[in-house]
C-alpha cells in the first residue's frame, strides 16, 4: 500500500481543529513525558491543537509509562496515545498518527511531526502556526532547532546533489567556496523566515491540502530522508517549505538512535544507506545514484588525505567508508 492511498480517504474539509501534532515514540518514552509538559505549557501551541503520541511497537515500558503518564496529568482531553503491533519505521508510524488524530478528532487544517527528544520553548508552535496562516502558499514550515543552552543547529536545507555531496565530504575551504551554491546547510539569516529547499523532520508543520495532493510520507522510508522526499514531492507540487527561526524547538540530537548525535556519534545503520539510495534512485535513477555514490566518495577520500598529512584523525560515525561501500556502492 503506498502512502497515498494511506490518507487518500480520510476528510479536509470543513476541519474540526485546526492543528494536530504527532509524536513517534520508540523507546524514549521518559522524552516524550518532557515533551508534552512543554506542549501543553500556555500559549506554546494553538488552544485547539491535539496530539497523538504514536508508538512503533517499543516492546518495552514504553506503552505503560506513557498510558500511566497521561492518566496522571490528566492530559487525555488534548492527547491520545496510539500503540502499533509493528515497528514500520518513522514514515509509517507519522501515517498512522495522522490517519487516527483525522478518525478522532475530526479534520485538521494543519499537522506537526515533533521528534520526541524535543522540548517546545514557549509560543513556538504558536509562530509557525501563524506563520502558516499567514502564507498561503507556504506548505511546509520548520522550526530553527536548537542545542538547550540556545546554540543553532543545521535544520534547514538544500537537496542533495552530486555536487553538494562532493563538498559535503571533502571539507576543503576552495571547494566549499566553489560549490557554495549547492551546499547542503546554507547560511540563512535568522531576523525572518527563509525559502528553502527542505527542512528537519524533527519538528515540520505541513498543510492539510498538501497531504491532498502528495499524500502522506512515503512509507518505503524506514527512517531518514522521508523528509527530504516529502518536501522535494511538495516542491514538484507547487509548494513552497520555509524555515522559520521565531519557532524555536530544543532537540536533544540523536536521543532515540545515536546516529546523528554530536558527541560520538553511533555507527550508520543499514537502513540510513537503503533510505540514502532509495531518495536518490527514486528522484535521480540509477545512474545518478551511482553519480552521487562516486561523488561522495571521491570528497570522503580527499578529506582523509588532508587530516592524514595533517596528522589529525577523522572524525564521524565508525567504520563509515567501509559501510558506505558494503551498502551503496553495489547498488
Amino acid at each position: 500500500m503506498t502512502a497515498r492511498r494511506s490518507l487518500e480517504d480520510l476528510p479536509t474539509n470543513d476541519c474540526s481543529f485546526e492543528l494536530a501534532i504527532i509524536i513517534v515514540n520508540f523507546r524514549t518514552p521518559e522524552l516524550v513525558v518532557d515533551c508534552l509538559e512543554s506542549l501543553l505549557f500556555p500559549g506554546t501551541a494553538p488552544d485547539s491543537t491535539r496530539i497523538v503520541v504514536v508508538d512503533g511497537n517499543s516492546g518495552d515500558h514504553s506503552v505503560d509509562h506513557l498510558t500511566a503518564a497521561i492518566n496522571k496529568n490528566s492530559w487525555s482531553n488534548r492527547v491520545d496515545f496510539l500503540p502499533l503491533d509493528i515497528n514500520g519505521g518513522f514514515a509509517y508510524a507519522n501515517n498512522r498518527g495522522i490517519e487516527h488524530a483525522t478518525k478522532s478528532f475530526g479534520s485538521f487544517r494543519y499537522f506537526l511531526l515533533l521528534n520526541p527528544d524535543t522540548v517546545a520553548r514557549p509560543d513556538s508552535i504558536t509562530h509557525l502556526f501563524e506563520f502558516m496562516e499567514q502564507h498561503p502558499e507556504a506548505g511546509i514550515a520548520g522550526s530553527r532547532l536548537e542545542d538547550p543552552d540556545g546554540t543553532r543547529q543545521a535544520c534547514a536545507f538544500h537537496f542533495p546533489s552530486i555536487a553538494a555531496e562532493f563538498e559535503g565530504e571533502a571539507q576543503l575551504g576552495p571547494i566549499t567556496r566553489l560549490l557554495k551554491r549547492w551546499r547542503v546547510v546554507p547560511e540563512l539569516p535568522e531576523d525572518g523566515p527563509s525559502q528553502i529547499d527542505w527542512v528537519s523532520g524533527a519538528s515540520m508543520m505541513l498543510r492539510a491540502k498538501v497531504l491532498d495532493d502528495i499524500g502522506g510520507m512515503d512509507e518505503h522510508f524506514f527512517l531518514y530522508y522521508e523528509e527530504v522526499d516529502f518536501c522535494l514531492r511538495a516542491a514538484k507540487a507547487g509548494w513552497s517549505c520555509w524555515h522559520v527561526p521565531q519557532s524555536r524547538v530544543v532537540h536533544l540530537v540523536g536521543q532515540a538512535t545515536g546516529v546523528t548525535r554530536h558527541v560520538r556519534p553511533s555507527r550508520r545503520p543499514r537502513y540510513w544507506f537503503e533510505s540514502r539510495r532509495f531518495y536518490y534512485v527514486k528522484h535521480g535513477g540509477r545512474v545518478y545514484c551511482w553519480l552521487a555514490n562516486a561523488s561522495w566518495l571521491g570528497g570522503h577520500l580527499l578529506r582523509r588525505l588532508r587530516l592524514l598529512l595533517q596528522g589529525r584523525r577523522a572524525s564521524g560515525p565508525p567504520h563509515l567508508l567501509q559501510d558506505f561501500i558494503r551498502h551503496l556502492l553495489p547498488g
